[in-house]
């Protein structure tokens, strides 16, 4: 693997976030209308927000993001954090990346106090989960939601 380099984004790297943010929705076969990618885009801009984003870059060439959100937890006095959102390029698929993106969040997550770090995925999503499950614990969960 070269060296991949991960960071926080800023104003000027919409143009490599976007194609990753799309490719990422299209793999969850979901469309979202251009004002929600161009808000979630603005809120992790705004330090004000507790969304932020980072992309993995390989060069000149974003290859992954993730993003992530702070948030209170009536289990603890500390915040916690959500990776809501990760994608590698299919080309960098199985080179490490992803662990290092989640690794990034887990650092950030522990500098700025939070006492965890934890996330959801498909469970057709079985590349993924054989990552997760070595780097941490699947509490058994399920997931129930209702659109609103």
């Amino acid at each position: 693997m070269s060296q991949i380099q991960i960071r926080p984004v800023t104003a000027a790297d919409h143009a490599a976030w976007l194609p990753l943010w799309q490719a990422y929705l299209r793999f969850y076969n979901t469309e979202l209308a251009d004002e929600v990618s161009y808000s979630t885009w603005q809120r992790f801009l705004d330090p004000n927000e507790p969304t932020n984003a980072a992309l993995a870059w390989d060069g000149e060439r974003a290859v992954g993001m993730v993003h992530f959100i702070y948030h209170r937890s009536n289990w603890s006095i500390e915040n916690s954090c959500y990776l809501q959102d990760l994608l590698v390029s299919p080309e960098q698929r199985g080179t490490g990346v992803g662990r290092l993106l989640i690794e990034f969040v887990y650092a950030q997550a522990k500098h700025d106090g939070a006492c965890k770090v934890h996330w959801l995925t498909h469970e057709t999503n079985a590349t993924a989960i054989q990552l997760y499950e070595r780097i941490a614990e699947r509490p058994g969960f399920i997931q129930f939601r209702k659109a609103l």
